[in-house]
């Protein structure tokens, strides 16, 4: 096996993902699913290390020795670029590759929240998207990034691991900084990017206590910054900002954070209704000056039930809303909404009362009390 036979087959066949372990025959993520490649044979140790020894140098191959750990990209000629890791599991390489398009799609491709436009184009504060592994962060980000580079002259600086989608310059300038062979650390990366007379700066991922903090000081002192974290849901990456905070500091983070945060994306990705592609679901949080009360006073639990009850011009919504607007429309099947929701039941709830509204719609000649279309 070639390695570049195998990304291209990732190319031709549309999957997102190729997995590549000791034993198993090479492994595909198409829409979601993992699906064998029963054509091939299985993967040995010694080929997993001569399909490694092919997509990686030798400064790679010592760092990974080192670490037991690697991520890096690879470009297969002019079809598609790769985000590369590579680990160790049973004393043998596993090797998974994502595949990122040469171009940037943009949010309406994506079909994303409109409101993403206007997040991207504030002047400062923080924004943060999160989601599990997979859920699509890098692209939302990387969608927003591109609408800001088509509507608005700033300096931007992204720092990531490693770069993913390659931005070129537009109305803005952008520079590119990847971990390993541009800097050492997120944190170090973000210190020295606020001297660079930064107007945006993307965080790949904020991992640690040090990255967090200058995050929120750079968004206090003027910047507009954009970064992703592991959480599932909105209240939970509140939570997970404060809590790696000492004890003693969490109470000014709390007002700190409450001042800075523009808005939180939290994302997970669905199979398309008729099984071809996927599609994002948003919950979205806009931070009101009611959301920040209730960050600074340690009622993060409330969120929810306020994004649930707030006004429909606050642009917010819930997981669940999320999806079972997408049912509503078309776009995904119920029972992968219903796997995807915290509270199945409430998703059962907000379709059947669609559905009430619109046979009211029509039993009332098309309008509804009060005379409203």
């Amino acid at each position: 096996m070639e390695i570049d036979q195998l990304l291209k087959l990732v190319v031709d066949k549309g999957a997102s993902d190729l997995h590549l372990r000791v034993d198993s025959h090479p492994v595909l993520r198409i829409d979601g699913k993992l699906i064998p490649q029963d054509d091939f044979p299985r993967v040995t140790t010694h080929e997993v290390e001569k399909l490694f020894e092919q997509i990686s140098t030798q400064e790679q191959r010592d760092t990974f020795l080192r670490d037991k750990e690697l991520d890096f990209a690879y470009t297969l000629g002019r079809l598609a670029r790769f985000r590369v890791n590579i680990l160790y599991q049973r004393k043998t390489i596993s090797i998974a590759c994502r595949m990122v398009p040469f171009g940037v799609p943009t949010i309406d491709e994506l079909e994303l929240p409109q409101i993403c436009k206007e997040l991207i184009l504030q002047p400062r504060g923080l924004i943060l998207v999160t989601g599990h592994t997979g859920a699509g962060k890098s692209t939302t980000m990387a969608a927003m990034i591109r609408h800001l580079n088509e509507n608005r002259e700033c300096n931007v600086i992204l720092i990531e691991d490693p770069i993913e989608y390659q931005h070129r310059h537009i109305k803005s300038i952008i520079a590119q900084r990847e971990l390993g062979a541009d800097t050492k650390s997120f944190c170090s990366a973000l210190v020295h990017a606020l001297r660079h007379d930064p107007d945006v700066i993307v965080i790949g991922e904020m991992r640690d206590l040090d990255t967090i903090s200058t995050a929120i000081r750079a968004a206090e002192t003027g910047h507009l910054v954009m970064a992703t974290l592991h959480t599932p849901d909105v209240p939970q990456t509140i939570d997970r900002i404060i809590d790696i905070f000492p004890p003693y500091q969490q109470t000014q983070i709390r007002l700190q954070l409450s001042q800075a945060i523009v808005a939180i994306l939290s994302q997970t990705l669905l199979p398309r209704a008729g099984g071809k592609g996927r599609i994002a679901a948003f919950e979205i949080m806009i931070a009101t000056p009611a959301i920040r009360n209730l960050i600074r006073d340690r009622r993060t639990h409330e969120i929810p039930s306020y994004m649930q009850l707030g006004n429909s011009n606050d642009n917010m919504q819930t997981m669940d809303e999320a999806l079972a607007d997408l049912v509503k429309r078309g776009k995904v099947a119920q029972e992968e909404a219903l796997l995807r929701s915290s509270n199945p039941e409430r998703v059962k709830r907000l379709l059947s009362n669609s559905q009430k509204t619109s046979l009211g719609i029509r039993q009332h000649g098309g309008r509804m009390k009060g005379g409203a279309i």
